[in-house]
């Protein structure tokens, strides 16, 4: 089906009750997630994937993906009006939302945050609706050899678009790759990496792994620091921007939307970089850039548009092609593998309605989600008042009743609780886990591809140079690999940042 029929069938799947339900249930978590400092959208799609077992996929994927985008706009609220990001991507809202509200005009910069944030993620969504189903199309001529130098490539922009170390990058690649190796060879039927150990010869449970780093490490992380702000005000005004406001923010936002979906489709980059990137394109461009850091409402406009484009943008390499950008969508893609459905180039012809459904429930949400930014500000400003102390035994109990309900295995919470300190001590140490959960979700469908090629070729590794695509796509990796040895430090904080 073409990509507008496809759209329509979406809509008549997720236009019904209970779909809608899971939506707006997504949204309203991703919000509270985003504006509740010492969580973030990773740690909460950790703790809520076992949830999704229990429902249809089409449900289950569309109410991660609400959790997703969700977290993007809640985290503008704890940033202005706190100084303190709800998640990472909000970092650089801080900068001038907070001067904003503390020049008595948090409403404005609330306000054109939520209206931002809706018309980038919606045209990132229309822009989603008709790139994934073309690159799809295109990915179908893939065979084991494309999809093996693809998922190197996937591998390789990762560890171009992280900062800090290529080698810490490097170092949290293989151990991805060697935790996912653990278990029984598929092929030959040999133990791998298990030391004797029956419970590990299913391999390492991925929620166990994820929540392990994401979710206890954030717990271990927060609670050893206090998590203190001033909230400027508790009465929100003049939400509705101003027709000064709305000239000052459609450059950045337009700007913004564009930046944030390309950088999306490029696996290492997403939010964070997107909003970080469109901060300094704003203030490059403007022609008083001494206002920045002092309540330019072009540093609030364009990064909040750049993180939310910037979720359509993941979302194209993941449904399209079966590559995973970030921690996030490598969740995502996880999700599915769980759910025992086979990603890849495959996925939009093979299960057309969870991927339509998902599409059009991306436009759903944007509504839902504005209106839970604008008119129940008020309300997210309570929960704001909410001490972490009484968060966290909360998030911990989630963490455990969520890694046991997977497998009933008692074996699963000490390997949970063995990557919780791992992620702690990473944390300290400032290795960023993207790298290591990418490489985990990949290595094992790498391999599959690596071995189908090696069967089916007669000239052995020669294969990779005699396919075209897979000329193309290694070169494109030896490049970036070049390129790496040269890469300017970034100043943008990691995944794995408290």
């Amino acid at each position: 089906m073409d990509a507008l029929s496809g759209l329509l069938h979406g809509f008549q799947l997720i236009l019904q009750p209970q779909m809608l339900m899971f939506c707006l249930l997504g949204s309203v978590i991703g919000t509270l997630i985003g504006v509740l400092p010492g969580i973030g959208p990773l740690a909460a799609l950790a703790l809520l994937l076992p949830v999704t077992f229990t429902l249809p996929p089409v449900a289950g994927m569309l109410m991660l993906a609400a959790i997703f985008y969700g977290a993007m706009y809640g985290g503008s609220t704890t940033s202005i009006l706190l100084n303190m990001p709800g998640e990472a991507a909000s970092v650089v809202t801080c900068r001038d939302g907070y001067q904003m509200a503390k020049q008595g005009r948090a409403g404005a910069a609330l306000g054109v945050a939520a209206f931002g944030s809706f018309i980038a993620g919606t045209l990132s969504v229309v822009a989603l609706t008709f790139f994934a189903p073309a690159l799809g199309k295109v990915a179908l001529s893939f065979g084991p050899p494309e999809n093996f130098a693809l998922m190197v490539l996937g591998l390789v922009c990762t560890l171009y678009m992280i900062a800090g170390s290529t080698m810490k990058g490097l170092v949290m690649i293989a151990l991805g790759v060697l935790l996912a190796s653990i278990g029984i060879d598929v092929v030959n039927g040999r133990e791998r990496y298990t030391f004797g150990s029956i419970d590990l010869t299913g391999g390492v449970e991925i929620l166990a792994l994820v929540i392990g780093l994401y979710g206890v490490s954030e717990i271990l992380s927060n609670v050893e620091k206090v998590l203190t702000g001033t909230l400027v005000t508790e009465k929100i005004r003049g939400l509705f921007p101003t027709r000064d406001d709305w000239r000052r923010s459609a450059g950045p936002i337009a700007r913004g939307s564009g930046l944030g979906f390309m950088l999306g489709l490029v696996p290492g980059g997403g939010p964070i970089t997107a909003a970080f990137m469109s901060y300094a394109v704003e203030q490059r461009l403007s022609r008083t850039p001494e206002r920045f850091g002092r309540g330019a409402i072009e540093g609030v406009a364009g990064p909040e548009s750049a993180n939310n484009a910037a979720v359509g943008g993941g979302m194209v390499p993941v449904l399209s092609l079966g590559i995973p950008g970030t921690p996030v969508t490598a969740l995502l893609l996880g999700a599915l593998v769980i759910q025992g459905i086979q990603p890849g180039p495959m996925f939009i012809q093979t299960q057309p309605d969870l991927f339509w459904g998902i599409v059009a429930s991306m436009y759903v949400g944007n509504v839902f989600l504005l209106i839970l930014n604008l008119p129940m500000v008020g309300l997210w400003v309570q929960l704001l008042k909410v001490p972490y102390r009484y968060l966290f035994p909360v998030v911990l109990l989630l963490s455990v009743v969520g890694t046991y309900s997977a497998n009933k295995n008692v074996f699963d919470l000490w390997v949970m609780l063995g990557f919780g300190v791992l992620g702690w001590l990473l944390r300290k140490l400032r290795y960023d886990f993207a790298p290591l959960v990418i490489a985990f979700i990949l290595a094992p469908l790498m391999e599959q591809s690596l071995r189908q090629s090696l069967v089916m070729s007669p000239d052995g590794p020669m294969i990779f140079v005699q396919r075209p695509i897979a000329v193309v796509i290694c070169v494109i990796s030896a490049v970036l690999v070049g390129l790496i040895v040269f890469k300017p430090r970034k100043n943008v904080p990691t995944a794995g940042d408290p």
